[in-house]
């Protein structure tokens, strides 16, 4: 994956499109406090196995947060994903985020939902519904890579190399992603008994 990045830098946003910026003031226990927030929209992320080659789809990415705050190629690798902003059920703003960032067609009703999380509870809030599904060649239409100026490369890790990759600290990835992973692995035989039966 191609990552030139340069002329960047910081400056002042103004007309946000996915998030807002505040100072929220209230009282607790009768103190007097203030927190800085951030508005910004929720999303939905998941967990997509390989059947026939035993492997996590995952997505790698520039992020300019990440970047930002010195990770030298702001590239993570992460679960597929995207935020709620549209009124339609989570499970099939999910399927689309498959198709579009992956490139695998799959129906609403073969994706389950795992469990919902908050995240940037510091300064954000917001919340993250996790899904899963499994996959074979068979739904795969396209690519995938995102749509407009996205650039998301998709990539696969063997589940034998999934404990490896969750200590290893030179990846930059996502809480969402090893949690996925640590629910995974701690599921895998009910998971198959479930989908065999």
């Amino acid at each position: 994956m191609e990552n030139r990045i340069e002329e960047f830098k910081l400056q002042a946003l103004d007309n946000p499109k996915f998030i807002e910026s505040a100072l929220v003031t209230y009282k607790q226990n009768g103190i007097k406090k203030s927190w800085e927030v951030v508005k910004a929209h929720d999303s939905v992320a998941v967990l997509i196995y390989h059947k026939e080659r035993q492997s996590f789809v995952l997505v790698k990415q520039f992020r300019p947060a990440v970047y930002m705050a010195g990770r030298q190629d702001g590239l993570t690798v992460e679960l597929c994903a995207g935020i709620v902003d549209k009124p339609i059920p989570l499970v099939d703003i999910a399927r689309e985020e498959i198709l579009e960032e992956c490139g695998y067609s799959v129906d609403s009703a073969d994706i389950s939902r795992i469990t919902m999380v908050n995240n940037a509870v510091g300064f954000a809030g917001t919340k993250q519904t996790i899904f899963y599904v499994e996959v074979d060649e068979s739904m795969h239409t396209h690519n995938g890579g995102g749509i407009d100026t996205e650039l998301i490369e998709v990539i696969e890790l063997p589940v034998s190399g999934a404990k490896k990759f969750i200590y290893d600290e030179s990846i930059a990835k996502t809480t969402g992603l090893l949690f996925s992973f640590m629910w995974w692995l701690d599921n895998y035989a009910k998971i198959r008994v479930k989908n065999k039966g």
